[in-house]
């Protein structure tokens, strides 16, 4: 099991002090002064012994003479003595907080805290290592944050919510996949060939894939095997093979689409450009209808026999679209991909690892990880299954997200020069939009809920939730905006938190490395197989990926806390009066409201929203949202 921390030993020691405080390297620099000891009062100093030469030389004299040594004395061991205990007392305070920061060991199992990224600017470290280093800026929930730690270390002897790790509502249970089931003919594909190159990371080309399936299927084509852009962004050259069971994803969808690994030689040599059938995202509107490949694409592949779409990705709408179509996009996502053994084997290993080598089987595990999903053999009762949960968090601040949102993270001049910077490079567009059109403040963009969640709103809104200080989170993606003095309020009130970096050796992370789409398949999987799973932007492909595919395969039981981040803004914004019962009322409240079951709307993903007959049955209607 985890070693037990100081429940209290940090809680004085998150975000600024407040008015009247002063830090430790102040009070230490006091210390250090000669005139150190008028802190503690002005003490009297001792006389030499000739100063006492004039005084009689009877008994009384000399008792008085003994007297005043004596006090005098007295008041020096005094100061001396305030001085050490106070010198003990940060020590002490010092010793506590490093514990919480030494890896723990459970099992055998090494578990570490996040290794520092590199940081653009920096916010409060727990104690400024006892007066060290150059002073940070002030976080504005460090009062939020210290009740928080409070209300944290009071959460440690008392039993856990009953719905913390539970979905609240039973009718999301009366939903059951169905995608699998087939109602036509395959498809022989003799139209032409289409040949698709997805761009963006694995989540976008995921979203490509299927939507190249169901395009095939609607111009009844050929689909080659898909080929993934390098990007200059995610660096990776992995190919579908890389990622993605090749034969699998062939022979499942055979009945649907004819799907070849490589053109037919006599196409090969063609000059695609030349002949018009080179098509970009550029020439495709964003959530085209299936009457605009109808119309503009399939001449081209009847005159070409092949069209190639590059960077292709969201260039299909959801609604409207024929219901066999629907299903196939869904049966694409949700059955037709799985992981290759490499990255399933390593899957495995850290589910396991994250339940503390408790070989209990998840409901989503096998199809996940597939044979390397592993269980407690039968009638063998797991005493240790209750302290097995874990929660995955996706914590939507790269720098990308930040730059891009227009929002301001409490970063100062230095801040908005960085991300300037940064989206001169990668948002050339935004920056010549910004200069033509009027943007809302970052101020106003926070109010209406349109900032990712900074690290410091997060863990207070899991503080809120009712999670303690024991409960193991698996911080998906780890490169934070700001490294990990960003992470501090995090890591000190969750010690508990791991990344896949972190839970693998270098050896085991090693066939990885360089190969960001790879690792991101990892945190898929684990992300997927936790018990809750906890998003910070409900706009992330990520999440949305991750959140539908525990709604499709989880039977109602696998909870996504998704916030709403306008409910949210406004708690936050008063966060200098806002009593610690009331927030935390107000944030269980807004999250709760958020895991409303309802079917897909209309016009909305399927890899989200799955709860569509098209892609899951249920003989109990839901209602729409509102």
């Amino acid at each position: 099991m985890f070693r037990s921390n100081s429940a209290g030993a940090e809680i004085s020691h998150i975000g600024t002090p407040i008015d009247g405080e002063r830090p430790e390297q102040d009070l230490l620099s006091e210390l250090r002064s000669p005139s150190s000891s008028s802190s503690f009062g002005s003490l009297p100093r001792t006389r030499s012994a000739n100063s006492f030469s004039s005084l009689p030389t009877g008994l009384p004299g000399q008792r008085r003479i003994m007297k005043k040594r004596k006090t005098a004395c007295y008041l020096q061991s005094a100061s001396v003595g305030l001085v050490l205990l106070f010198a003990a007392f940060l020590l002490v305070d010092w010793w506590m907080l490093s514990r919480i920061q030494e890896p723990t060991q459970t099992r055998g199992i090494k578990f570490m805290f996040l290794k520092a990224n590199s940081s653009t600017f920096s916010i409060r470290e727990e104690l400024i290592k006892l007066g060290r280093g150059k002073r940070p800026q002030k976080t504005i929930y460090a009062r939020l944050l210290a009740k928080a730690a409070h209300a944290l270390a009071e959460l440690n002897n008392k039993p856990e919510l009953k719905d913390l790790w539970i979905e609240p509502y039973a009718i999301a249970s009366t939903w059951k996949p169905c995608a699998d089931q087939r109602d036509w003919e395959p498809s022989d594909g003799n139209a032409g060939y289409i040949m698709v190159t997805a761009n963006g990371g694995i989540n976008q080309q995921r979203v490509a894939i299927c939507n190249a399936v169901a395009v095939a299927r609607l111009l009844n084509a050929t689909l080659v095997l898909p080929k993934f852009l390098y990007s200059s962004v995610w660096r990776d050259a992995s190919q579908f093979g890389n990622i993605y069971e090749e034969e699998h994803f062939i022979n499942y969808l055979k009945p649907d689409v004819r799907i070849v690994k490589e053109l037919p030689k006599e196409l090969q040599s063609l000059d695609l450009e030349a002949i018009g059938s080179l098509v970009s995202d550029v020439d495709i509107a964003k959530e085209a209808k299936p009457s605009f490949y109808l119309k503009y694409i399939r001449p081209i592949l009847n005159q070409n026999r092949v069209i190639h779409f590059v960077g292709f990705g969201n260039r299909l709408a959801s609604d409207p679209l024929p219901f066999q179509i629907q299903r196939l996009r869904c049966r694409c996502n949700f059955h037709a991909l799985k992981f290759v053994p490499k990255i399933q084997e390593t899957g495995a290993l850290l589910i396991q690892r994250m339940r503390q080598n408790v070989t209990r089987l998840g409901l989503l595990d096998t199809h996940l990880v597939g044979p390397y999903a592993k269980s407690s053999p039968r009638g063998q009762r797991n005493r240790a299954s209750k302290t097995a949960k874990y929660l995955a968090l996706h914590l939507r601040f790269e720098i990308d997200m930040v730059a891009h949102s227009l929002c301001e993270y409490g970063g100062g001049e230095e801040e908005r020069r960085e991300l300037e910077a940064y989206r001169r490079i990668h948002f050339p567009a935004l920056v010549e939009e910004k200069k033509s059109k009027k943007f809302p403040s970052p101020a106003a963009l926070r109010s209406e809920g349109l900032c990712p969640l900074m690290p410091e709103e997060t863990v207070l809104m899991l503080a809120a939730l009712g999670y303690n200080r024991h409960t193991h989170i698996y911080l998906a993606g780890a490169q934070i905006y700001g490294g990990m003095s960003r992470l501090t309020a995090l890591t000190t009130l969750y010690p508990y938190l791991v990344t896949k970096e972190t839970l693998l050796s270098p050896t085991e992370i090693e066939p990885f490395a360089n190969f960001s789409s790879q690792l991101a398949a990892l945190d898929f999987i684990v992300c997927s197989a936790s018990d809750v799973f906890a998003m910070t932007d409900s706009g992330s492909q990520f999440s949305s990926l991750i959140s539908g595919y525990r709604v499709y395969y989880g039977r109602g039981k696998m909870p996504t806390i998704r916030p709403n981040k306008r409910r949210l803004a406004d708690i936050f914004f008063k966060n200098n009066t806002i009593e610690w019962k009331v927030f935390e009322k107000r944030v269980r409240k807004a999250v709760r409201q958020n895991k409303r079951v309802f079917t897909r709307p209309v016009g909305r993903s399927v890899y989200r929203y799955p709860r569509c007959h098209e892609c899951m049955c249920n003989n109990t209607e839901v209602p729409p949202p509102n």
